[in-house]
């Protein structure tokens, strides 16, 4: 069996965040990704410089989504370079970038530019307000994205004001979003023989994400707050609570579990009161239910309710560190997290988010330094030594 995109290759413009993470997706499932870079390199490449790896080129917030891919480095505001990337385009089944609409066609080198050379090609292009609309012009940063699609403003506490999550989520969702559009204009290609444009919009991707609040907003004309640590139910059984020495979520949803968890709370008593009879009463009831659950969760450490939890099928999880999460047995039995040898020694990264029973997402080739392949993608596109020496020289490439 070969990787789902063996044999597709990908001519990824990306830089940053959302863009890359689309195109790793696809590369640790087999597409041979090509990163075109400028002379100095994708902006998350070096960091702030303070250690080794970020002095290589290879700091960890880009090696972490650049993994198998393969680096060359070109001005792409010489004319040569944009040969370049006409001579390659007809060997290549995916463009992926994420400008600002318009760069790409000021470049010489747009969607209906490209397609006029090789009419199967995938044309990705990932923005913050899509290739049409008011907005298409305005450049878009995640944390942006965050505010203006309405995530900040149920995420956190009132008492806070709005809040991020905690991590680039605008980013992420939007390059899963791309990856998936990608794969789905690959696969209609299968019985079409078309090429097509795929046009994310940050925004657009993040809405996605939240159907479930913008549905029932348009429904019931419902305006979602900010949930705290509660879950989407609002059931006070799905909240954070205070342990001897830390945090538990409980994921308690239904009467069962709300009663095997009373009794292993020894508030068997509890359960009977009429102002906990059901989830009406409980929800209107809130904060008294969540003190005397909490009341008695702070008697016992996390690990020891983790272990009583466990035992009688009552779902609650710890809150747990990043260092922490890593140490869990489960990653032992997953294939997740993949160590990769690299030429200043082995590093660790985050693969695909699945498992195929044959051949699935991993990693081959190791994050590289900038511009490391640029010599070989030439050579494949049939430039000789020569004429690539005199592309040096005239910093080209």
């Amino acid at each position: 069996m070969s990787k789902p995109f063996a044999g597709v290759k990908i001519l990824d413009f990306t830089r940053v965040l959302a863009g890359p993470y689309a195109s790793y997706q696809l590369a640790l499932l087999g597409a041979d990704v090509i990163k075109v870079e400028s002379r100095d390199g994708d902006d998350m490449r070096f960091g702030n410089r303070a250690n080794d790896w970020e002095k290589r080129g290879l700091a960890a917030p880009w090696v972490a989504v650049n993994g198998n891919k393969r680096s060359i480095t070109m001005d792409l505001k010489q004319p040569k370079a944009i040969e370049i990337i006409k001579k390659m385009v007809p060997t290549v089944d995916v463009v992926i970038e994420n400008f600002r609409p318009g760069v790409m066609d000021k470049l010489g080198i747009g969607y209906d530019t490209l397609k006029a050379i090789n009419p199967r090609l995938i044309y990705a292009a990932i923005s913050g307000f899509g290739q049409v609309g008011p907005d298409k012009a305005t450049a878009a940063f995640d944390g942006m994205i965050q505010a203006m699609s309405g995530l900040m403003s149920i995420t956190g506490f009132p008492s806070n004001g709005p809040t991020r999550v905690g991590f680039a989520g605008a980013d992420v969702m939007s390059g899963f979003t791309g990856a998936f559009g990608i794969a789905s204009a690959l696969y209609q290609r299968t019985h079409t023989g078309k090429g097509q444009l795929v046009d994310v919009a940050m925004i657009d991707a993040v809405t996605g994400f939240l159907a479930q609040q913008f549905t029932e907003h348009m429904m019931t004309g419902r305006v979602h707050e900010q949930a705290e640590n509660l879950s989407v139910t609002r059931k006070p059984t799905g909240n954070l609570f205070k342990t001897k020495d830390g945090w538990m979520v409980l994921a308690v949803m239904t009467d069962p579990q709300y009663h095997r968890l009373m009794k292993q709370l020894g508030r068997d008593d509890v359960a009977s009161e009429d102002r906990f009879k059901d989830w009406p009463t409980r929800i209107a009831n809130n904060k008294a239910l969540h003190e005397i659950i909490e009341a008695e969760m702070k008697k016992k450490t996390s690990a020891e309710w983790n272990g009583i939890f466990a035992k009688n099928d009552i779902p609650a999880g710890r809150v747990l560190t990043i260092p922490e999460t890593v140490k869990l047995d489960h990653y032992g039995h997953r294939t997740i997290m993949q160590t990769v040898e690299t030429e200043h020694g082995p590093i660790t990264v985050v693969g695909s988010g699945f498992r195929l029973e044959h051949d699935g997402g991993s990693i081959e080739r190791p994050p590289a330094t900038l511009g490391k392949h640029t010599d070989e993608v030439l050579r494949e596109a049939g430039y000789s030594a020569a004429e690539i020496a005199a592309m040096k020289a005239e910093k080209v490439i």
